[in-house]
């Protein structure tokens, strides 16, 4: 994301890696190992750390009808920040259009979610919006489906074809307890992932991959071969 980074920290050893990355930065301040470790909250530091401006961006420009987003992820009381950070991957590689933190979701600034998210929460859209049912009327208002990811929901996610054809938001729960039913009756329609063996379920971010890419399956993007 052009202009959110204000400053590098690096060891000698990182700067003499990175040197192409050290030249375009616009501050890079050299630190020793010790720094470098009180800096970080990994157990390896990787010998670079990054001051960033924040990135999330409102609800409204995110799901601006103008903008027309064609493929939009809203996690609603998401709390696992391993869970949170995939999703935001997960979206990029599928190329969505914005990723919506809704509720008591977890906060994109958490260190395990920006590690989890691979560099993704700085190649599209984040918003936070701390109710969800606002986050959800607000894609509906983007000209957007709002599917609910539901184990019990009445449309199997592989006869889905003509709900994911058009402009899509999916809607992901809590990771223990899933969607209250309150809130996936705001969706339009609830999808479940068929599951043919013993498991009881699927990890949240695994479901989100599916979802995902099977709603990118029907409307390819630029990324599309």
């Amino acid at each position: 994301m052009p202009g959110c980074v204000v400053e590098v920290f690096a060891t000698a050893a990182a700067t003499e890696q990175h040197a192409a990355l050290a030249a375009s930065s616009p501050r890079w301040t050299l630190v020793e190992d010790r720094a470098m470790a009180s800096l970080s909250e990994a157990v390896n530091p990787a010998g670079v750390v990054a001051l960033c401006r924040f990135i999330d961006r409102p609800v409204a420009h995110v799901l601006d009808p103008e903008s027309a987003p064609r493929l939009v992820a809203i996690c609603a009381d998401v709390r696992d920040p391993g869970n949170a950070g995939t999703v935001i991957r997960t979206a990029d590689a599928a190329g969505a259009d914005a990723v919506v933190l809704a509720g008591s979701s977890v906060d994109l600034y958490n260190s395990k979610t920006l590690r989890a998210s691979v560099g993704s929460a700085f190649h599209l859209p984040v918003a936070v919006e701390s109710d969800v049912a606002s986050a959800i009327a607000a894609a509906r208002s983007a000209g957007l489906t709002v599917l609910a990811a539901d184990g019990a929901g009445e449309t199997d996610l592989h006869a889905a074809g003509d709900l994911l054809t058009g402009p899509t938001a999916w809607l992901f729960g809590n990771e223990a307890w899933g969607l209250p039913d309150d809130v996936a009756a705001l969706a339009d329609h609830r999808v479940r992932i068929p599951i043919r063996g013993r498991a009881e379920s699927l990890n949240l971010s695994t479901a989100a991959a599916l979802c995902l890419f099977e709603s990118a399956r029907h409307h390819p993007g630029p990324g599309t071969p």
